[in-house]
């Protein structure tokens, strides 16, 4: 055999073995791409179940689960409530970071009367007073991943929720303001406060 045909044999066989190398890496991309624009991540696992919006959970072990708690109090020098989150196992991502979800990372969305609120990359917030009207109404966080799936364990979302009460002012001319909270841990938690005349409207 001829150095040129043992040339020419090797040539085709480097051609043959780069389109099989192309054809199964396309394939690879293919099965990895998800219909709803949600990068595939090795952090837990996307659920079909979706939060109101149509954001996706993202299923994970409850010993590697963040926790998140809420606490309520009136402000004492303006109209409005003061939010606060004491998380655990997760870190605030600033603006800007990639949407691609990373163990315990990622922002806070909180919610009022079931509304989406605001987003938080922080552990506070402050609630205008005008969006709190008499009566009770039900303040709720989540904790999303950097992608905007949100975190999750055992199909439930992980987040915590407040119940506020502004009662009628009484006799002596003050308002009462209650915040009862919950998480869907079960860990439970009251905080009652009173604040002056026409502090809450």
């Amino acid at each position: 055999m001829s150095w040129t045909r043992v040339f020419l044999t090797a040539l085709a066989a480097c051609v043959l073995f780069g389109a099989l190398l192309v054809g199964a890496t396309g394939c690879g991309s293919d099965e990895a791409r998800e219909d709803d624009g949600v990068k595939p991540s090795p952090v837990g696992k996307v659920l079909e179940d979706t939060d109101e919006e149509g954001r996706h959970y993202r299923e994970i072990d409850k010993k590697d689960a963040p926790k998140v708690a809420i606490e309520i109090q009136p402000d004492a020098d303006s109209d409005g409530w003061d939010v606060r989150l004491t998380v655990h196992d997760f870190r605030f991502s600033p603006a800007g970071t990639g949407k691609t979800a990373e163990p315990g990372r990622g922002h806070a969305l909180l919610r009022l009367d079931g509304r989406p609120l605001s987003f938080l990359r922080g552990p506070d917030h402050h609630i205008a007073g005008g969006l709190v009207r008499r009566g009770t109404h039900q303040v709720s966080v989540r904790l999303h991943a950097d992608d905007d799936t949100v975190w999750a364990v055992d199909g439930e979302p992980v987040g915590s929720t407040a119940d506020i009460t502004v009662s009628d002012p009484g006799p002596t001319g003050t308002e009462s303001a209650k915040a009862k909270t919950k998480t869907n841990a079960k860990a439970k938690t009251t905080a009652t406060a009173t604040s002056g005349p026409g502090t809450h409207k």
